[in-house]
């Protein structure tokens, strides 16, 4: 078992927004090319996302590949490199991922103008719905193969998921942020500081290993001839493994003991579960709300920022978080 250990934090969260005017297609392809050592064709298609650039491209060959370019200053090159490494180890492994590719400077990790990027094979697949019992336990199972892997070892330099070191941080972010109205800063604050100190201790004893991190429904995909296919390991993290499992279930613990306990059945196959790290889940998903609250100001430089979030400086957006803020809390203090 691996206890939290301290962690070197490499999540700048002081950069609001990456430049990534530099990402122009006729940039793009030739630093690619060069990357993998091979031709492409001009093709360049854009593909959703909301903090890195992916793109579509296409080989001389016509094979497809996928490009994804990380925002600067969310992560060190050693903290890319230690996704790269947790995801090829679980593809040594024959678990279901996409590995990224080897480049010609013999590493999985390239950089144009400051700009890191990684090449990875295009794979389609569907978002995996869950319809029968059998399903549960699969998810089960294959979240464990990945979670021995991620036991073997420690990511330096990815953070550690402890409300001390991560919802602290992002707490304050937005304290300091400037974006909360007035009349419900000290609100926020007051909730913020009783979440803290109800949860802070419950994560002392908990085990920490390398997890996926997101691992809810639309990263995992269903290729009907091969299984399910785990996805973006953008945010790993050394973490308690019940964190990939909650993401997963329909709704709060307390409503889906049956789902839970059908993914811990399938776990156990592979790797032992602790029972009382399902006491986590609720701190994990208040941690959730306020590091996605987090997520969504530290974009807003961003030039869609007032499209994707429009109703952010709204007081009813406040309003609503305050009360979901305070609901968790109660369901955490219930147990």
């Amino acid at each position: 078992m691996v206890k939290k250990t301290k962690a070197v934090k490499t999540a700048d969260k002081t950069q609001v927004c990456g430049d990534f005017t530099v990402l122009t297609p006729d940039v793009i392809v030739p630093e690619v090319e060069k990357a993998l050592g091979r031709p492409l064709l001009g093709f360049t298609h854009p593909l959703n996302s909301y903090i890195n650039r992916v793109y579509e491209l296409m080989a001389a060959d016509r094979e497809r590949i996928i490009v994804k370019f990380y925002r600067p200053g969310r992560w060190s090159k050693e903290a890319i490199q230690d996704e790269h490494d947790f995801v090829m180890e679980c593809a040594r492994d024959e678990i279901p991922v996409v590995a990224p590719v080897l480049l010609k400077n013999k590493t999985t990790v390239g950089e144009v103008d400051g700009v890191f990027f990684a090449v990875y094979p295009k794979r389609l697949g569907r978002i995996w719905e869950q319809t029968c019992d059998d399903d549960w336990k699969r998810l089960g199972r294959v979240v464990a193969r990945a979670h021995v892997v991620g036991s073997r070892k420690v990511a330096k330099h990815r953070l550690q998921l402890h409300p001390e070191e991560t919802t602290a941080s992002d707490i304050a972010q937005l304290i300091d942020g400037g974006t909360i109205p007035p009349r419900y800063q000290k609100p926020f604050e007051d909730i913020c500081s009783q979440l803290l100190e109800e949860i802070m201790p419950m994560f002392d004893d908990a085990e920490y290993i390398r997890i996926h991190g997101d691992c809810h429904a639309k990263n995992i995909l269903h290729r009907p001839d091969e299984g399910l296919l785990l996805i973006d390991f953008d945010d790993m993290v050394m973490g308690p493994p019940v964190q990939d499992l909650w993401m997963l279930l329909p709704g709060h613990v307390m409503d889906s003991g049956r789902e839970l306990d059908l993914m811990i059945k399938g776990y156990r196959e592979f790797r032992d579960f602790e029972e009382q790290s399902i006491e986590l889940i609720e701190p994990l998903r208040a941690m959730r709300m306020l590091y996605f609250l987090d997520w969504i100001g530290r974009q807003r430089e961003d030039p869609c920022f007032a499209t994707n979030f429009p109703s952010w400086t709204n007081d009813s957006f406040w309003a609503d978080q305050l009360r979901e803020l305070n609901q968790q809390y109660m369901n955490i203090r219930q147990g």
